[in-house]
């Protein structure tokens, strides 16, 4: 069994940015957006700032209060879409629940929504011509490539449909000329299709989702799933004790697919960039 460390491959990503960047003189900016003061939400801004100052790009916080409106955050994010400064615009999700996300992405311009949310980068994901890679998916196929796992031809199984992950990982296996499976809650016989799996992605936000008796002898284990237990620690959808003695490949939670996300992040933001600028 190897480990895949996320780790290690987003490092070398931000590295190879980082060196760009400096190289050319490029500044990329990025204005990240977070409503209220949800814990995880203020985690994950931090470390997107953080990852920004790594690889030399120009980035603000934009930190409104939880009883900001929906007018408030779409006028923000108007005057951020003519900022020059700005090529890339973050809205932390979830956003609290008198806002509706939806209105809030369509509001971000095309040019600049680094986080590939949008209906319309989604159907360019779907037709596999986009600009900006869906983070966290885009960040698995990293990985993937990282460690030289084939797809093509291979059976993959996405396990969760959201349009942030499931839906936009199986178009990307997809286009990598998997053959893709993507399973939900009221999927029948889900143990035996996740049982044929080569490849098998689990996106649920669901401690215990996934269990040694669903998993193939030898097949690539994905764990997308960030959920805290009963101690607060943070921990994956699979069983990951159990199921490491079987698969080939696995990622553990945190340190697997986390640190991809950010990275790939900062790929779209420089790719806002370069395209602002008519740089290619």
């Amino acid at each position: 069994m190897t480990l895949i460390d996320g780790k290690t491959v987003s490092q070398a990503l931000k590295d190879r940015i980082a060196a760009e960047v400096k190289e050319n003189g490029y500044t990329p900016g990025l204005a990240v957006i977070i409503v209220g003061d949800d814990p995880a939400s203020r985690v994950y801004v931090n470390n997107k700032k953080k990852a920004c100052t790594y690889c030399g790009f120009y980035s603000e916080e934009y930190a409104l209060p939880a009883s900001a409106t929906q007018e408030q955050l779409i006028d923000l994010i108007h005057t951020l879409n003519t900022d020059e400064r700005i090529d890339g615009i973050l809205c932390q999700l979830p956003l609290p629940r008198h806002i509706d996300e939806t209105a809030v992405i369509a509001a971000i311009a095309p040019a600049k929504d680094v986080d590939a949310f949008s209906e319309a980068d989604v159907g360019k994901v779907m037709i596999g011509n986009y600009t900006f890679s869906p983070c966290t998916p885009a960040g698995v196929m990293e990985l993937l490539r990282y460690y030289h796992i084939d797809v093509s031809g291979k059976n993959a199984v996405v396990i969760g449909r959201s349009n942030i992950v499931g839906k936009p990982m199986a178009m990307l296996l997809l286009h990598a000329d998997a053959t893709v499976t993507l399973c939900h809650s009221k999927t029948a016989n889900l143990k035996e299709i996740c049982r044929n799996a080569d490849i098998l992605v689990s996106a649920v936000g669901k401690i215990g989702a996934v269990t040694a008796d669903m998993v193939k002898e030898g097949a690539v284990v994905i764990d997308v799933g960030i959920n805290r237990n009963a101690d607060g620690k943070l921990q994956g959808d699979v069983d990951f004790e159990a199921v490491k003695e079987k698969a080939s490949f696995i990622t553990p939670v945190p340190g697997g697919v986390g640190p991809m996300t950010i990275a790939i992040l900062m790929q779209n933001t420089l790719t806002a960039y370069k395209n602002n600028k008519n740089i290619h």
